[in-house]
């Protein structure tokens, strides 16, 4: 049978470890960093990932999601925390939709062991990829111990390696390939909320919560004991910002007044905002995906995005599932494969990408903000009188495996015709009559029913 040399065990590249095995591939995992299961936490450098509809979908079609619905906690909605300690609960979807908080560490750990458990697959850690052979695909690796070099040869290389790529690298020195990062001028920093006596949650369990501060914001997802993990959305420049709070009296005085009611829940606060790490946000694109019938990239490595919608890692397992489907129509035509595979992703990962960098000013600004709030109210409006024609963004993007690009599209469209509604005298009175009933007819009644894919 075929060899695959994969480049980076993280939960993308292990879970298309899962679904290539299931083939019957030799599948070599090449790891740059130690294995996390034998090297304690390194503290404020997570975030914690959401998991959603088309994620979910990727662990389904390899079977291992029983393994993840065991360190998985379902968020039912946002929880909007003000400068008073007020909080507002918006529930996401419809009753009884909900994505799910994980570990990166956690699922990451889950998904090796279901990789490793096919004999046909193993994991050399400690192996960073120095230099690549398109043409005939070959890795050679470091070893970051020893220093050792060793040379990989396989049938096919798939790079899974993530935002920093080391395939992607050589792919760019190839005639015509293009490539583009921006990085956000925010950056992020780990916080804690840690779990009370007995692993009590101390504020919302089902939730995923935001403190909206307009130029940047804290989030908070659960975790399976008891604690929270939290993720500051700072500026790196400016005032305020990383750069402007150097002392811990600036910190202090900006926590108790940004975030006060957190601050009774950690007593390590200000130790963990000085001493954990500033992490980058960085967005990626680079086409094509693929060299010749050799080299192929998926997940970060293809297309890296900030988090603020939570589908880096969902995009990364559709991936998977798509990558899988399309094997099972090509066959060993690995050239055919990769060319498919490419083409019908690309316009969907350019889509998430400007996607997520939305929902980093919605989640910041707009969650506190009158007019987005009446626009919601009135897009459930929509929703209700016509369910089959009118589906909210959100939904599409999280509750269905709707394309991103055909949820991108559909959602200016709509967007459109709720501005005009929105424009109605003393709408936000008229929102909850029936006076705008005529209005949503007008605008709605002839859209054709449309069929989202969940």
């Amino acid at each position: 049978m075929k060899n695959i040399i994969i480049t980076g065990a993280g939960p993308v590249g292990s879970l298309l470890a899962v679904y290539l095995a299931k083939r019957g591939y030799n599948i070599h995992i090449l790891e740059r960093r130690p294995d996390m299961r034998m090297t304690a936490i390194q503290a404020g450098r997570s975030i914690n990932l959401a998991l959603s509809h088309r994620g979910w979908r990727g662990l389904k079609g390899a079977g291992v999601q029983e393994a993840i619905e065991k360190i998985s906690i379902p968020m039912r909605g946002r929880m909007v925390h003000d400068e008073a300690g007020n909080q507002n609960f918006m529930p996401y979807g419809k009753e009884g939709q909900a994505i799910y908080s994980v570990s990166r560490r956690e699922i990451n750990v889950e998904l090796m062991n279901c990789a490793e458990a096919f004999e046909n697959v193993r994991i050399s850690f400690n192996e960073r990829c120095v230099d690549v052979d398109l043409e005939t695909a070959t890795a050679t690796t470091e070893n970051v111990e020893t220093g050792e070099r060793s040379v990989f040869k396989a049938d096919y290389i798939i790079g899974a390696d993530g935002a920093y790529s080391a395939i992607r690298e050589k792919m760019q020195k190839t005639d015509r390939f293009n490539f583009s990062q921006d990085y956000l001028e925010h950056g992020y920093k780990e916080l804690t909320i840690p779990a009370g006596e007995g692993g009590e949650f101390l504020i919302e369990k089902n939730a995923l919560h935001i403190w909206p501060r307009h130029q940047y914001m804290l989030i908070a997802l659960p975790n399976i004991d008891g604690s929270f993990t939290c993720t500051l959305f700072f500026p790196f420049e400016g005032n305020p910002s990383f750069a402007s709070l150097k002392t811990d009296e600036q910190i202090k005085e900006f926590l108790q007044r940004e975030f006060a009611d957190i601050i009774p829940l950690n007593p390590n606060i200000l130790k963990e905002f000085r001493d954990n790490p500033t992490s980058s946000l960085v967005t990626t694109k680079c086409f094509p995906w693929s060299f010749k019938d050799k080299v192929c990239l998926i997940g970060d490595a293809a297309h890296a995005v900030v988090p603020f919608y939570g589908q880096g890692m969902n995009a990364g397992f559709e991936d998977c599932i798509i990558f899988d489907t399309m094997l099972e129509k090509h066959g060993d035509d690995w050239g055919a494969l990769f060319k498919d595979f490419e083409t019908e992703r690309k316009p969907s990962a350019d889509a998430i990408a400007e996607l997520a960098k939305y929902n980093f000013i919605e989640m910041r600004d707009k969650v506190a903000d009158k007019e987005f709030l009446l626009k919601r109210k009135i897009e459930s409006r929509i929703y209700e009188r016509y369910p089959a024609k009118f589906t909210p963004l959100y939904t599409m993007v999280t509750f269905s495996h709707m394309p991103y690009a055909d949820a991108l599209r559909i959602s200016r469209e709509q967007d459109r015709k709720i501005a005009q509604i929105m424009m109605m005298p003393n709408i936000d009175i008229a929102w909850n009559t029936d006076e705008i009933i005529p209005l949503i007819d007008r605008h709605f009644k002839n859209v054709p029913d449309r069929v989202v894919p969940s």
